[in-house]
């Protein structure tokens, strides 16, 4: 009798390690990891990673490259939407974890697995976002999570696979790294609780340039396409561009506080120096070319956006709806927007567009009008103080 498959979500590290052997030699089954790259790997780490697999004893490994997808799919619609959890954090986790899901339950679907596996312990938001996307794509298939399940500590862990043979340092790093294409997550003990910042030796990227440099960034219908006047291969490639040149004055940093899926606060802190850029230029832009409205029903959007995605409602027909209007929006986003860059920090300092409402030839602010006369606002504020006056005279007993 075959053994039923299971595809694991794959990492390399001790929880998926553990869930290799617990899953073939405890289980029974016949595990196919996948790693899925969101942008966070270098090619020697994945295959570091896939050799690891093999030696744990699966049965095929396959490292699935979603990053384009990942870029067309969901980073340019944050851009789009201006999306800051909290005002704070551009979601550089909470958006990878569901095309990591999506493309793990696709390849199940592929090679005919009826278990789909994954590592995340039942405190935080991951084990919500697998589950959800997984029950969503793939409602045939049992969902295994044997680190939630079983409750093990990490010691209990590793005692379990030397138990079979698996005999390595685990070392527990100080702090918990998360790279992706949208920004890296760092957790340790200073996210743990309300106060203390994270030490400059816990962020990956350190500063390496501390003079100050003047960077154009172009936009092309609310795509960033090139940087210092050169047009980039793609918006990916933008994208990594432009972390590396602001990486190297260590811009991005932060902590972020928010409400997690599952009911409690958490703090984590991030470095994403090309998403903060690149949101901020964009707003800047659009803040120029869009009408009041258009700028309000967008940040509406935008927020809720980021709210269902954070929270696992990607695949929610209605997160279609909000990318048709936000896309909508972005056919005249396009213009130069001139930043500088310094140690720690960046500012926007100006925009070039054809599409710039501040013209000049209808007037200048708090200077001179040239499209409406003194008598024109005299009349329109009498108009639009109207109900109020009334309001105002009616409730005062006048």
């Amino acid at each position: 009798m075959s053994k039923p498959k299971v595809i694991l979500a794959f990492s390399g590290g001790l929880d998926t390690s553990f869930c290799v052997k617990y899953l073939s030699e405890e289980r029974g089954m016949e595990v196919h990891s996948a790693l899925v790259d969101t942008g966070g790997f270098s090619p020697e780490e994945l295959k570091a990673i896939e050799e690891k697999a093999y030696n744990l004893g699966v049965a095929s490994h396959v490292t699935l490259d979603v990053v384009e997808n990942y870029y067309q799919d969901c980073i340019r619609f944050l851009v789009y939407g201006n999306v800051l959890k909290n005002n704070t954090y551009p979601l550089s986790v909470s958006a990878e974890r569901v095309f990591q899901a999506t493309a793990v339950a696709k390849y199940a679907q592929e090679i005919g697995a009826k278990a789909i596996a994954h590592g995340s312990t039942g405190a935080g938001n991951d084990q919500v976002r697998f589950d959800v996307v997984f029950r969503i794509m793939a409602p045939e298939c049992e969902v295994i999570t044997p680190i939630r399940d079983l409750q093990l500590s990490r010691e209990a862990e590793i005692d379990f696979l030397k138990s079979k043979g698996v005999v390595q340092e685990w070392h527990k790093a100080a702090y918990s790294i998360n790279k992706g294409l949208w920004g890296t997550s760092v957790g340790g003990k200073e996210t743990l609780t309300s106060s203390g910042y994270l030490p400059e030796d816990a962020w990956p990227t350190h500063l390496t340039k501390s003079e100050p440099s003047a960077i154009s960034l172009e936009f092309e219908a609310g795509q960033l396409v090139g940087i210092n006047g050169k047009k980039s291969a793609n918006s990916v490639a933008a994208i990594r561009e432009l972390t590396e040149l602001a990486g190297a004055y260590a811009i991005g940093r932060d902590i972020h506080v928010g409400d997690t899926i599952i009911g409690i606060k958490g703090r984590v802190g991030f470095e994403a120096p090309a998403p903060l850029i690149i949101i901020k230029a964009h707003h800047t832009l659009e803040k120029h070319i869009l009408t009041k409205h258009q700028l309000y029903w967008k940040q509406n959007i935008g927020d809720m956006y980021g709210t269902l995605l954070h929270e696992g409602q990607f695949l929610d027909p209605v997160m279609r709806n909000f990318e048709n209007f936000l896309e909508n929006t972005q056919s005249n986003v396009t213009g130069k927007v001139f930043v500088q860059l310094s140690p720690y920090q960046f500012h926007v300092t100006g925009i070039e567009s054809p599409f710039d409402l501040m013209s000049s030839k209808f007037g200048a602010y708090g200077e001179m009008n040239k499209a409406w006369s003194g008598d024109d606002v005299r009349g329109f504020s009498k108009i639009v103080s109207n109900q109020t006056m009334i309001h105002n005279l009616v409730n005062s007993g006048k």
